[in-house]
């Protein structure tokens, strides 16, 4: 059932041996969440463990610094961040039938869980859950403070994308006055880039192409571009923003190969274009300017789909 951030606070009072599941691929948006969550339950006196189907890479390691998780036949299952059931990766079969909470902020969001808390007007996940600890009376450290505004910035590319309103700006500014290293962490994820991170992005602009005019743009990652440049997951991340950045792109579409299963798709857009509804073609989904979806398929064949989708998408639209 829908349910409020009271009953949400209420129920996470009085549970314990809890159990928080970031989505696959994860990013800092659903790593703040669980880790400002784990964090936050455990100041609360509650035996938590935290699960995600992909390891933590290095540039989000920080958010679970000094936290220890012991093991335990889990009671309660809660998930963040995470808008469909496939996003659990190979989690998915044993603990999707046991979730509980279920806190989004995605509109396209399809988990089914006797409490479902869906804001989509957040811009981050994180801020739901800067609300919900408020309304635990759960203290928030300056390390709770540093996971939730990591999932902030990174969610709103340093507060530059459309998603940012004043309500992200006002939780980020008291996160800062809890103790949150802003200035650190936006560096941290925007003003600083790996020797194979400069090396991916000349290897990745030398796979653009332009289509309907300059409206649409569109890259690829292979891991054979990876290992030239000795880049791990962390030098990829943030990539998919480079297409939308040039100048006249309604929508940037980055193609990630995936190992036996072809390639994901991320989608960029900027207003009017609705990147969820493309997305959704291929059994995908998002937000209307970040989305993302998965075409197993060769990459010519991948790119070709998914720019096929893009044109319809704009055409249908007047665009």
């Amino acid at each position: 059932m829908e349910a409020t951030l009271c009953e949400l606070a209420g129920r996470l009072n009085d549970w314990d041996r809890i159990l928080v599941l970031s989505h696959r691929s994860p990013d800092g948006d659903t790593l703040g969440c669980a880790s400002a969550l784990c964090r936050a339950l455990i100041g609360l006196g509650k035996q938590v463990h935290f699960a995600c189907a992909d390891p933590v890479t290095p540039r989000y390691a920080f958010l679970f610094e000094g936290l220890t998780f012991p093991d335990f036949e889990p009671e309660h299952v809660v998930t963040v961040d995470v808008a469909a059931p496939d996003l659990l990766g190979t989690l998915k079969e044993t603990w999707y039938p046991r979730v509980e909470m279920c806190i989004d902020h995605h509109a396209t969001n399809s988990m089914e869980a006797p409490l479902r808390y869906v804001d989509s007007h957040a811009a981050a996940a994180c801020e739901i859950i800067y609300s919900l600890l408020c309304e635990m009376k759960a203290q928030i450290t300056p390390e709770i403070a540093d996971c939730l505004y990591a999932g902030v910035s990174s969610d709103t590319g340093c507060f530059k994308y459309q998603n940012v309103t004043p309500q992200t700006y006002r939780i980020a500014a008291n996160l800062v006055e809890l103790g949150a290293h802003g200035a650190e962490i936006n560096r941290r994820f925007f003003d600083t880039k790996t020797r194979a991170r400069v090396e991916m992005e000349k290897r990745v602009y030398d796979t653009l192409h332009d289509y309907f005019g300059g409206k649409c743009a569109c890259v690829s990652i292979t891991d054979q571009m990876k290992a030239e440049a000795g880049a791990g997951e962390d030098d990829a991340d943030g990539l998919a923003s480079l297409p939308r950045q040039i100048e006249g792109v309604l929508v940037g579409v980055t193609l990630v190969e995936k190992a036996g299963e072809g390639y994901k798709i991320s989608l960029r857009a900027i207003p009017p274009v609705n990147a969820a509804e493309i997305a959704a073609v291929f059994g995908g989904g998002g937000h209307a300017g970040a989305a993302g979806c998965k075409i197993n398929a060769s990459l010519e064949q991948a790119e070709e789909q998914i720019v096929a989708a893009v044109g319809r998408w704009l055409e249908e639209h007047g665009l």
